[in-house]
C-alpha cells in the first residue's frame, strides 16, 4: 500500500499499516537529514522495524510524563542514528514536527546526537560503546533498587547497538559484567548491518559476537532484524529470560533506498534529492512532500499508548518512593574523629569518611576497579557486601579492572535516579576512564570519581603510575568539580560538599602519602573547601603569596617557616568551586596587589598562571617520574623544603 490509498487505511491489514508506518519514519528519517544537510541516514533506515515495534508495542512509557520515574528505559548506543529517536518521538506526541525540521540546529530539541535535555532521552549518547555502559548501570540500579520494592511489572533497559558500538572494548567491558550480574531486565537490540563509515565491517571484524554473548553468560537470539513477527518473538523470549538478552538482528543498511542498500555511502551523508525521490517511491510516499506524516499514521503509531500508560501507574509502584532526601542527613554527620596527634593518608581519612557517610545515607553505593585496600574501601565492601544475582542488598560493586566501563556504568546509575555511585581506582588511570568523566559532566551528573595516589609520591612504581599531568587534565574538563584535600579533615569536608553538589560530577584526588592534621579551626577549614579556597597563613602585607593545594599544603607551610619574610598561604582544594565565588571574596583570597607569587603542587605547572601570573614563579613537575621510594624521587625533582626554600629566596630577591 501506499499514499495514495491513505483516505482507506483503516481497511488496511495490520501489516500493512506496519510496513507503511516503517516507510513514514523512513521518510521522515531522510527529510530530517535532508534539511540539516547533515546526519546519518542508513543506520535508522536498519534500524526502523525494531524501533518501531519497540515504541508502538513494548516500551512502557508516558508520552505525558517522559521522566516517570517507573518507566522502561531506552539508551540508543549508536546515538548517531539520532533522528531515528526523534521521529519515534514525534509519533509519540513528545517532539514536534517542528523539532523534526530544527534537526542539528542551533538551540533545537533535535541536536546531532542524543542528549537529555530533550524530553524522552534517556541517555547522552554518540561516543560508541558507553551506551552500554549506561545501559547497564540502569539496569544495575533498577536491580538494587528493586530489593526495596514491590512493582506489579518488570522495567526493562533496552540499548540499541551497531557494528561500532560492539567494537569498542568499552560495550564488551560492560556486557561481561552485566552478564556476570545476570541483569535479565537488560535487553540490547544489535542492528548488525555489517557495514561502518570505511565499508564493510570484515575489513577489521570476524567476531562472532553470538558465541561470544555467549560466553559472557548473555541469552542470545538472531534474527532477520526487518521481521516483524520474528522481532515480537525475540522481545517477548528476552523479557522471559533470566539473564541479560542480546537480540542479534540481520539487517540492511539504507533498507529500502533507491541505489545505497547495503553501501556506507548512506552511512554518514544526506542522500542527494534524486535518491530521496527514489526511495520515497520505493517506499510508497510522495516523493516531492518533506515531512509527509499523515494522522492516521501517527495514530496508528499509538494505538497501545492508553494501555501502556495504564502499566505505568505509580499506584502499587513504590520505585517512585526511592528519592533519599540526603539534605537533611548530611546535617546530622559529624565530622570523623581523626586523631589530631596522627599522619593521615587522604586516602585512608576518604575510606573513615565513605564509612561514616555510608553509614546514614543508604543509597550511597559504588567500588573499585579492583583496588579495594589501595583505595580504602575495604571497610564499605565488609560492611555492605558485594552485589550480586543472589545478593541484591550488596552496595559495593565490584567493578574488576574495568575503569571505564566503572565510569560509564556510574553514569548509567546516576542516570536511572534513586542512588549516588562512586568508583575509585588510581589517578594515573584517570585517562582509561576520561571519556565516561566527560559524558557525566556533559550531562551533569551526580557521580564520584575516587583517585588515590595522586602525585610522583606513590614513589616505587614508578612513572607509569605516576601521575604528572593528571591533575590538570582533569580540571580541563567543563562542569567537573575536582577537589584535591591536604589533609584528612578537608577529606571529610570534601566529601560533604560532593554529596550535597548534584548537579555536577565530581573527583577527588587523595595521596598515598601520610599527611598532618591540620591545627586550623575546623569551621574554617569546612567553609574554606565550601568556597573552594581559603587561607591557611595570613599576612595583612605579605612579599609573597604561595598558592597550593592538597599534600603540597603542609610542605607551603613548613617552608614559609624558614623564609624571614612575611608570607601569605592559600590552599586551594577545588579551582571550580573557587571560581564561583563572588568577586569579593575572590580579591580578597588573590591579593592582587602582592607581586611576588608561588605555586607549588606536584604535578604539571601549566595552568597555574591563572593566579600567579606570567611572571610568578611555578613550581611544579614538567617531565615523567622515576621508580625509586618516594622520598628519593621527590629529591630527585627538586621536590623538598630545602630546595624548594632556596628556589623561593631566589626568586624574592630576583
Amino acid at each position: 500500500m501506499n499514499y495514495k490509498a491513505i483516505d482507506t487505511f483503516n481497511d488496511w491489514t495490520k501489516d500493512e499499516k506496519d510496513q507503511f508506518t516503517v516507510s513514514i519514519i523512513k521518510g521522515l528519517v531522510i527529510d530530517g537529514v535532508g534539511k540539516a544537510n547533515s546526519g546519518h541516514p542508513g543506520g535508522p533506515m536498519s534500524l526502523a522495524d525494531f524501533s518501531y515495534i519497540l515504541y508502538s508495542e513494548y516500551l512502557i512509557f508516558d508520552s505525558d510524563n517522559p521522566d516517570c520515574q517507573s518507566r522502561d528505559r531506552f539508551v540508543l548506543s549508536a546515538g548517531h542514528t539520532c533522528m531515528l529517536l526523534y521521529t519515534l518521538l514525534y509519533l509519540s506526541d513528545i517532539l514536534t514536527m517542528n523539532d523534526l525540521k530544527e534537526f542539528r540546529q542551533l538551540h533545537s530539541r533535535t541536536p546531532g546526537h542524543p542528549e537529555i535535555e530533550t524530553p524522552g532521552v534517556d541517555a547522552n549518547t554518540g561516543p560508541l560503546g558507553q551506551g552500554v555502559g549506561m545501559a547497564t548501570g540502569m539496569a544495575l540500579a533498577e536491580r538494587m533498587l528493586s530489593k526495596e520494592s514491590q512493582k506489579d511489572r518488570k522495567q526493562y533497559t533496552y540499548v540499541l547497538v551497531g557494528d561500532g558500538d560492539l567494537q569498542e572494548p568499552i560495550a564488551l567491558g560492560a556486557a561481561t559484567l552485566a552478564g556476570h550480574w545476570e541483569l535479565s531486565q537488560l535487553i540490547m537490540f544489535y542492528d548488525k548491518n555489517d557495514i561502518q563509515i570505511a565499508g564493510k565491517t570484515s575489513r577489521c571484524d570476524s567476531t562472532n559476537y553470538g558465541d561470544l554473548f555467549k560466553s559472557m553468560n548473555w541469552d542470545v537470539q538472531e534474527i532477520d532484524g526487518h521481521d516483524h513477527e520474528a522481532i515480537r518473538k525475540a522481545i517477548e523470549n528476552a523479557q522471559a529470560s533470566d539473564l541479560p538478552s542480546i537480540i542479534i538482528g540481520n539487517t540492511t543498511i539504507a533498507k529500502g533506498s533507491a541505489t545505497l542498500e547495503n553501501t556506507s555511502q548512506s552511512h554518514g551523508a544526506p542522500f542527494s534529492p534524486e535518491e530521496i525521490v527514489g526511495t520515497k517511491q520505493n517506499l510508497g510516499l510522495p516523493e516531492h512532500e518533506s515531512f509527509y506524516c499523515p494522522a492516521q499514521v501517527k495514530e496508528y503509531f499509538q494505538r497501545n499508548f492508553h494501555s501502556i500508560k495504564a502499566l505505568i501507574s505509580t499506584s502499587n509502584n513504590k520505585t517512585d518512593n526511592h528519592a533519599f532526601d540526603i539534605s537533611s542527613e548530611l546535617k546530622k554527620i559529624e565530622l570523623v574523629d581523626f586523631d589530631p596527634t596522627e599522619v593521615i593518608a587522604t586516602r585512608k581519612a576518604f575510606g573513615m569518611s565513605l564509612d561514616k557517610f555510608s553509614s546514614h545515607i543508604p543509597t550511597i553505593v559504588g567500588g573499585s576497579a579492583d583496588l579495594d585496600g589501595s583505595n580504602c574501601t575495604t571497610n564499605f565492601v565488609n560492611t555492605y557486601g558485594d552485589f550480586s544475582s543472589s545478593n541484591l542488598k550488596g552496595r559495593n560493586i565490584p567493578f574488576g579492572v574495568r575503569e571505564f566501563p566503572m565510569g560509564a556504568i556510574m553514569n548509567g546509575i546516576s542516570l536511572y535516579g534513586g542512588l549516588f555511585p562512586f568508583g575509585g581506582t588510581f589517578l594515573v588511570f584517570s585517562d582509561y576512564v576520561r571519556s565516561a568523566i566527560r559524558l557525566s559532566a556533559i550531562q551533569k551528573l551526580h557521580v564520584m570519581y575516587e583517585f588515590t595516589h595522586d602525585s610522583i609520591f606513590v614513589g616505587e612504581d614508578g612513572p607509569t603510575h605516576q601521575p604528572v599531568e593528571h591533575t590538570m587534565s582533569l580540571r580541563l574538563i567543563p562542569d567537573l568539580l575536582v577537589f584535591r584535600p591536604a589533609d584528612a579533615i578537608e577529606t571529610h569536608f570534601c566529601f560533604e560538599t560532593i554529596m550535597e553538589n548534584d548537579t555536577n560530577p565530581s573527583a577527588i584526588l587523595l595521596t598515598r602519602q601520610k599527611l598532618p592534621v591540620s591545627t586550623l579551626d575546623k569551621t574554617i577549614i569546612k567553609n574554606g573547601v565550601k568556597k573552594g579556597a581559603y587561607t591557611v597563613l595570613d599576612s595583612d602585607n605579605p612579599d609573597l603569596v604561595i598558592f597550593t593545594t592538597g599534600s603540597e599544603s603542609h610542605l607551603a607551610l613548613s617552608v614559609a617557616k624558614d623564609i624571614n619574610r612575611n608570607i601569605k598561604i592559600v590552599n586551594i582544594p577545588c579551582w571550580e568551586l573557587f571560581d564561583q565565588q563572588s568577586e569579593e571574596y575572590k580579591n580578597e583570597i588573590l591579593t592582587s596587589n602582592c607581586r611576588k607569587r608561588v605555586s607549588i603542587e606536584a604535578g604539571t605547572t601549566l595552568g597555574w598562571e591563572k593566579f600567579v601570573g606570567q611572571n610568578g614563579l611555578k613550581i611544579g613537575i614538567n617531565n615523567f617520574g622515576l621508580s625509586a621510594p618516594g622520598v628519593d624521587v621527590a629529591m630527585e625533582f627538586g621536590f623538598t623544603k630545602e630546595k624548594i626554600k632556596s628556589t623561593i629566596e631566589d626568586y624574592l630577591n630576583d
